[in-house]
């Protein structure tokens, strides 16, 4: 089990929960995902938390293999509004904000987030960890190798496994240094990451655990499980559905998706078993 300090708030993590993504973009990897308008947002936010979402990621910026970045104002003017209408029409639902810039994460927060979720660690904004520190709130921190559009062009580990611990033991340590309470960690699958490395990370997942954090998992509709299956994005569902029931068995704490009802599904059926 593990707490969750949402700027005042605590969030209880003694199963496995859903955080559903909200892409207010144009151009995310999977065309199903994409809301951006603010109708589109709310109807969707709406549809995620009746199937049981209990997070839910608002990105401004699409952060696939080979994206083009944004600037942050430009992603603080696409999803400063979505935030402040989920906050306002969602008051209880946990809201965090999937950016890699400091000031993007600031006015998210003071908008109504309580989970600052970066995929750079903060190594993309040298002022991001010490800008959660200050807001008091929770820090998803992801491993990724490069940046989001070179990070595919020939990754290659000596032990992969091995690697990403040791980064999370250093990042871990910046974090706590800045003064973040709260640190959840994500593998980062499908960043800097070959289809063998992804499977052999997920493979050695446990031995994450001597982190003793919560672990976020994101293999929603992911180019592994696609290509891996001869199949498209839009007809990956069910691989997601497998990736995510074996991340569970592996210590997963977070399940990031697109497709909510499933991976609640999931959950339900796992914590079933257990009991």
């Amino acid at each position: 089990m593990y707490t969750l300090n949402l700027n005042g708030r605590l969030l209880i993590v003694d199963k496995p929960m859903v955080m559903g993504i909200l892409n207010i973009t144009p151009d995310s990897f999977y065309a199903g995902s994409r809301t951006p308008t603010l109708p589109e947002s709310l109807e969707r936010a709406a549809l995620m938390i009746e199937q049981g979402a209990s997070i839910l990621d608002i990105g401004g910026q699409s952060t696939r293999p080979g994206s083009t970045r944004i600037s942050a104002a430009e992603e603080t003017d696409r999803v400063l509004p979505v935030i402040e209408a989920l906050h306002r029409s969602f008051p209880g639902t946990v809201i965090s904000t999937d950016t890699y810039y400091a000031s993007v994460a600031r006015a998210a927060v003071q908008a109504g987030a309580v989970i600052v979720n970066d995929i750079s660690g903060g190594r993309m904004n040298p002022d991001m960890l010490a800008v959660v520190g200050s807001l008091n709130v929770p820090y998803v921190c992801m491993h990724m190798k490069g940046e989001p559009s070179t990070m595919q062009e020939k990754p290659e580990y000596d032990d992969i496994t091995r690697e990403v611990l040791d980064y999370f033991i250093r990042r871990v340590d910046d974090c706590r240094a800045a003064g973040i309470k709260d640190i959840i960690i994500d593998p980062g699958f499908g960043f800097g990451k070959s289809i063998a490395h992804n499977f052999e990370l997920f493979r050695n997942m446990e031995s994450l655990q001597i982190l003793g954090l919560p672990i976020l998992i994101g293999w929603s509709r992911k180019s592994t499980i696609w290509k891996t299956l001869g199949i498209t994005a839009a007809e990956s569902l069910n691989g997601t559905t497998v990736m995510n029931t074996l991340a569970i068995q592996r210590g997963a704490s977070i399940l990031r998706v697109h497709d909510v009802r499933e991976a609640m599904e999931v959950i339900r059926l796992m914590e079933a078993m257990k009991s």
